[in-house]
């Protein structure tokens, strides 16, 4: 049936186009209610450990509702990742823009800090912030093509501006040496982010907790060293 034929009050005929398939009747906050669930899912049972059906029990769609937006898992999972880590490439740019334009002379800490930031925000801005920083833990750990190819789309603009700022503030350092230790800065960070440090048990019981403040406080000054020691 090509449609349904109805008379308005007039007597005029009118011709309702059929909807297409599985093509819901009103958006509303559908997707973003997958996306949101989507995430907070993934990380808690990574991407292999988490189905579509699962995710659709959790935003309260059917699983056809799911794959008409995103088609499939991986892009269900890609869109989740780039979302998010998009905002937080973005939010490094601006900053690094402002300590560029801000007249005042860069530094390694300053860089390093601008660096951190938005990801540190992140952390403590909620449960879908704190649920993203895990998932760029099960991220990293992924050595998959695609997961690699992903993680270049949605960081490597941003990094390597950093990297580029931080080889003219240290020119006696190689910039692929600065590179690497980018590498273990990112490293760092993640694992001190998904709180599986032993800091209670590295100092004794003398330290058991660090504000958010006093911990980035403290990376800045152990990752800037890091960046600028000498090479070997």
């Amino acid at each position: 049936m090509e449609g349904e034929v109805s008379a308005d009050p007039v007597g005029k005929v009118r011709v309702k186009t059929p909807r297409k398939p599985g093509r819901p009747r009103k958006d509303g906050n559908h997707r973003e209610s997958i996306l949101n669930n989507a995430e907070i899912a993934f990380a808690e049972g990574g991407y292999a450990g988490i189905s579509i059906r699962d995710i659709a029990e959790r935003a309260g769609v059917n699983q056809g509702l799911i794959r008409y937006y995103f088609e499939s898992k991986q892009q269900l999972f890609d869109e989740v990742y780039r979302r998010r880590g998009g905002v937080l490439s973005g939010r490094r740019h601006v900053l690094l823009d402002r300590l560029q334009e801000g007249g005042e002379p860069l530094t390694v800490k300053s860089l390093i800090r601008a660096y951190l930031q938005p990801q540190w925000d992140l952390k403590y801005s909620g449960e879908a912030g704190a649920a993203f920083v895990r998932l760029q833990a099960r991220l990293h750990a992924e050595p998959e093509e695609h997961a690699l190819r992903l993680r270049r789309e949605v960081y490597d603009p941003s990094v390597k501006r950093y990297v580029d700022a931080l080889a003219k503030v240290l020119p006696d350092i190689p910039r692929r040496t600065i590179g690497l230790r980018m590498a273990f800065l990112v490293g760092t960070y993640l694992f001190i982010l998904n709180d599986l440090g032993r800091i209670e048990d590295l100092t004794e019981g003398k330290i058991m907790q660090l504000s958010k403040d006093q911990m980035l406080d403290h990376m800045v000054e152990f990752l800037a060293a890091g960046i600028q020691a000498g090479t070997p």
